[in-house]
């Protein structure tokens, strides 16, 4: 069986390949692919792949991007991290996920039910359901987090969405910011929350910082095409937003 594997983790994509060969030695990995870019030429190249095992969060996006820009006609094994509502999703449609991080067990039964369809036209309704799930799971990310439940002492506190001024990433940990200037730790990393927020009310400003838009006091031009920003709280360093990302913020302060 000839499969690729679609994973941007270099830690990850060393033991999912370790697992497979574990399950059956005869399995060829044609390929691998770290990008939603380097997925499309991946499935351009190859035209005899037979099975993919595919991570949906990307260095550059959601994997599901990949179906919208190249046909993929063959049956995917999704590795995800996401929430019961998305994997309860994946089961009903019959499409196979492992939950990471990936034991033998799991990898070794959705390998055996893929061999027992060895083509697609024997894999029912396949690419009807494949449409099904990539439908429910874009529907699914339209519904925003609306509250944070935080740990205050031996207290848990529930902080509204739109109390919080800012997100802020230091030293590995991610700490959120109330309008009122209180500090909390939160268990989500920068890229997690830019996919729980509302993205019309908050913006990833660079690799430290999410910001509500009622955070953003001012902006002001900076060297190299760069933008500065002060936030509501004040913070106590620069904040800025990359050249490259500039456009992208002032559209979204004028939308």
């Amino acid at each position: 069986m000839n499969i690729v594997i679609i994973e941007d983790e270099a830690p990850a994509l060393t033991r999912i390949q370790k697992l497979v060969r574990e399950v059956d030695a005869t399995i060829n990995i044609l390929a691998t692919a770290d990008s939603i870019e380097s997925a499309v030429n991946l499935f351009n190249q190859y035209k005899n792949i037979e099975l993919v095992l595919m991570d949906i969060e990307l260095a550059d996006g959601q994997s599901f991007e990949i179906f919208n820009r190249v046909e993929v006609l063959c049956p995917v094994i999704f590795t995800t991290a996401y929430d019961e509502f998305a994997l309860k999703a994946f089961k009903v449609n019959s499409i196979d996920y492992l939950l990471k991080p990936i034991v033998i067990d799991d990898l070794r039964q959705a390998i055996s039910k893929f061999n027992t369809f060895k083509n697609i036209q024997s894999f029912p309704n396949y690419q009807h359901q494949l449409e099904s799930i990539l439908s429910t799971f874009t529907t699914k990310q339209t519904s925003y987090k609306n509250r944070f439940l935080i740990k205050v002492g031996t207290k848990m506190v529930s902080i509204a969405v739109d109390q919080i001024a800012y997100f802020h990433a230091s030293e590995k940990l991610v700490y959120l910011y109330t309008q009122q200037g209180q500090k909390h730790i939160v268990d989500y990393s920068l890229d997690e929350l830019s996919q729980l927020l509302e993205p019309t009310l908050f913006f990833q400003l660079n690799r430290q910082f999410v910001a509500n838009i009622m955070s953003i006091q001012s902006v002001h031009t900076y060297y190299n095409g760069k933008l500065k920003v002060a936030l509501i709280p004040t913070f106590s360093e620069d904040v800025t937003v990359s050249r490259e990302r500039a456009a992208d913020f002032k559209s979204w302060l004028d939308s």
